[in-house]
């Protein structure tokens, strides 16, 4: 006897239905996930690298981006990414002060190497030095 599935539509509209209903299992879950997280995934580094290098070996990245193409991109990226953009700005913005900090800290002390005419060598050390400091500042 052949196994029996309902259409893919209404196995589709099942699936959305029900994983929407599941916000408050999945805030609960990650909640409980709690100091449990960071052991874990810590000591899962090395299964990660493993795994990353096996994908590397097999040309995943590329298989999953050719198999996707650019039509599965942009319909996602268009009608997920706006309605997520924002709020997810909005949500970073206290770590995105944090990180940016002490980068701005440290380039507004460069004392910047007088502009030239314009064209001249003397212009590109100015992004240079900021670029430099950067680098420093993120311990490279």
């Amino acid at each position: 006897m052949a196994i029996q599935f309902p259409s893919t539509a209404v196995g589709g509209e099942r699936w959305a239905r029900r994983a929407a209903a599941a916000q408050q299992d999945y805030l609960t879950g990650v909640q409980g996930a709690s100091g449990k997280w960071q052991p874990a995934a810590k000591a899962g580094a090395s299964n990660y690298a493993t795994g990353v290098q096996a994908a590397v070996a097999a040309g995943s990245f590329g298989k999953g981006v050719d198999k996707a193409g650019d039509a599965k991109w942009l319909d996602r990226a268009t009608k997920l990414g706006p309605s997520r953009f924002a709020g997810g700005v909005q949500v970073a913005q206290p770590a995105y002060e944090a990180g940016v900090s002490p980068l701005w800290t440290r380039v507004a002390a460069l004392t910047l190497p007088a502009r030239g005419p314009k064209g001249a060598a003397q212009n590109y050390q100015r992004p240079a030095l900021v670029a430099q400091e950067f680098r420093k500042a993120a311990g490279k």
